[in-house]
């Protein structure tokens, strides 16, 4: 007989995708990295109560010199001789030291120069950088684009490299040009990187140091307190009997485990690995598997309350709280799981799949008995709710899953285990580390030139010498940015992603009067779904791995489950009522465009699956109606609605028709 699945240990919770795997450290290498990332997370605890008195910038400094050169020894430089599999070697060590230095270099109480040592006097040299100051700046520049290398690969130290190539060499531009400017010379872009609020120590930087880590020592808690098991056998036991059962499960878990986890790879291959048996055994292909676990696992970037790491940088650009962001997000990530599991329900039914019969416990007795883990969860949005930091709800959450783990002995937080769970989630952060810091680069070279501003008025001009109407020009501005967004995730990872495309897509956005939260929703939203955009779509490689299937394949599989929520977003910033559906405006108002966008997200559904839910398998025509039915639904007009309806009607009307008349 079937025995109900279990979950092994899941790896720490990672926040962002398009990383390589680190190295396995053991011996006293392995106690020197967990000791540093466990002085790290004390220290990012304590800023949170007892804030250092010099400065959010002077932390910034303190963290990166204390998180940076850890990547140097957890994650490899694949340079073959030079670069051990099992520990690190003489270059990593001296890259390791090298970092160190440098990073502390502006607090340090020495100085070889006439300016003085100490912080204060490293600030009074902003503008007027002593040769020493930009020796250390270009070192700190060469080392994290390097440890951008080592974790997420090429593509982003590239992308930083042309916006340095742009800075130094734009005065050589044709000064006709929109994008020409006067040209920054070395002195100034490092001056831009190393001492000022813009760069490095910018605000990508600052939610990595304040918030990303915090929630990533949380998920790391929650996960060793016997959270994620929780979560992946309650789905498990719930729909342990129906036909679409082994898709319901990996949805349901991929929703639950991505609440605490925040990375769509990490997600989708921790839920395939106790659910792909499950969707084996109900008739799933490794294929059609791997694109179900991979747009579950992307749900992870789009799920309250931890969302993914971009969502804490929308807070901050947009000076709002988290609490607002999560709001946003709400109606969003509903209907993005409606399109998933209106796909696996129609899967069910158009491929024959079979129940999977589980001998579970009861998910009644589970909840029961393990419901206690979503106490910490609930407690994050009551605390936010109540109008508490999201750095202190954060924690409290924390020290509550702490706390709770004494309820089950299996997963106690002995004092060991507690230091292997801060110093994991530490480890877990390195990549966002290194990519912030980078993204430093990117943002502070788009304020130093006005590039942002400048290509908002190219795209914009552009559009307007195709049309002067104002409902054609947000559509051809959204899907121009829809595609660069795509383009653009294919090969930097989320973050940086949206840093981009919030300095150079957003001001066009934002010039053709869309409102700040629904321009800034609509790039996050883009970033997040490059992860299940062929050729790269990383959560699918990585499902594809889990389940045995061919990678591309896996990843048309993945973009087939979550096209509806490539429409959605567009939705936002299309027509005013659009806004509705981030829950800002009347409260009629967002009921009846939440409902509408169901509709239309139902309308795709058929149109992509071919088959009618309670009727059966459709032919073109219906499905051409419902296609044309979910783009007149999301466009939010009540005209359009009314019409789309109609379609909608028309459609499921058509394939009763044709039912009765082939029986």
């Amino acid at each position: 007989m079937n025995q109900s699945p279990t979950i092994e240990p899941l790896a720490p919770p990672q926040v962002d995708d398009q990383e390589k795997p680190g190295r396995e450290l053991g011996g006293w290498t392995g106690h020197l990295v967990a000791i540093a990332a466990f002085a790290v997370a004390v220290l990012t605890i304590w800023q949170v109560f007892r804030p250092l008195s010099q400065g959010s910038q002077y932390y910034l400094i303190v963290f990166l010199a204390g998180s940076l050169p850890l990547v140097y020894l957890v994650y490899r430089s694949g340079l073959g001789q030079l670069d051990p599999d099992e520990r690190p070697g003489v270059l990593d060590w001296t890259l390791a030291v090298l970092t160190l230095v440098v990073c502390l270099y502006p607090i340090l109480p020495w100085h070889i120069g006439s300016g003085g040592g100490g912080y204060n006097a490293f600030l009074d040299r902003q503008g007027l950088l002593e040769p020493i100051d930009v020796v250390m700046g270009a070192l700190l520049l060469v080392l994290i684009l390097e440890a951008c290398r080592r974790t997420t690969g090429w593509a982003l130290p590239i992308v930083c490299g042309a916006f340095l190539a742009y800075g130094y060499y734009g005065g050589l531009l044709p000064q006709g040009w929109a994008i020409a400017h006067a040209g920054l010379d070395f002195d100034q872009i490092v001056d831009a990187l190393y001492n000022s609020g813009s760069g490095f120590f910018g605000t990508p930087l600052d939610v990595a140091a304040t918030y990303i880590v915090l929630f990533t020592i949380y998920g790391a808690v929650l996960e060793l307190s016997g959270g994620a098991k929780f979560f992946v056998d309650l789905s498990v036991a719930t729909f342990r009997r129906s036909r679409s059962a082994a898709g319901r499960t990996a949805v349901a878990s991929g929703f639950l485990l991505g609440t605490v986890s925040g990375s769509g790879t990490a997600t989708a291959v921790s839920v395939g690995a106790v659910t792909w048996p499950i969707m084996r055994q109900g008739g799933y292909t490794p294929e059609r598997a791997g694109g179900v676990l991979a747009a579950a696992g992307v749900g992870a970037l789009l799920s309250p309350p931890t969302l993914g790491a971009a969502a804490f940088i929308v807070a901050e650009y947009l000076e709002v709280s988290y609490l607002t962001v999560l709001g946003w997000a709400m109606i969003p990530t509903v209907l993005y799981y409606l399109g998933i599991l209106l796909a696996v329900e129609i899967d069910a039914r158009r491929f024959g799949m079979r129940a999977a019969h589980l001998d579970t416990e009861s998910p009644w007795k589970l909840l029961g008995r393990f419901g206690y883990h979503f106490s910490s969860l609930i407690a994050i949005v009551v605390l936010l709710a109540v109008g508490m930091s999201a750095t202190r709800a954060v924690v409290y959450a924390t020290a509550l899953a702490f706390l709770l783990s004494f309820l089950d002995r299996r997963f106690r937080l002995t004092p060991r285990r507690l230091f292997d769970a801060l110093s994991a989630g530490v480890r877990g952060v390195l990549p966002v580390v290194a990519v912030c810091a980078a993204a430093g680069v990117i943002t502070a070279m788009t304020t130093k030139t006005g590039l942002g501003a400048q290509f908002s008025s190219v795209l914009v001009g552009g559009v307007d010498a195709i049309t002067d109407n104002r409902t054609a020009m947000l559509a051809l501005t959204a899907v121009f940015a829809a595609v660069a967004l795509a383009l653009l995730g294919l090969a930097i990872p989320v973050t940086a992603s949206f840093v981009i495309g919030w300095v150079i897509i957003g001001p066009a956005l934002l010039a053709l009067d869309v409102p700040a939260p629904a321009a800034a929703m609509f790039v996050f939203y883009y970033s997040v779904l490059s992860e299940v955009t062929p050729p790269t779509a990383l959560a699918a490689v990585g499902a594809s791995a889990v389940t045995g299937g061919r990678a591309i394949p896996t990843m048309w599989q993945a973009l087939r489950y979550a096209a509806p929520a490539f429409l959605v977003p567009i939705a936002f910033v299309l027509t005013e009522p659009g806004e509705y559906l981030l829950a800002r405006g009347p409260v009629i108002g967002v009921l009846w465009a939440a409902a509408a966008a169901c509709a239309g997200i139902v309308a795709l559904s058929f149109a992509i699956g071919g088959w009618v839910l309670g009727v059966g398998a459709a032919s073109l025509v219906p499905r051409l109606l419902a296609g044309a039915a979910a783009l007149l639904l999301l466009f939010l007009d009540p005209a359009t609605i009314v019409a789309g309806s109609a379609c909608l009607l028309i459609a499921v009307a058509y394939t009763i028709i044709e039912k009765r008349s082939r029986t």
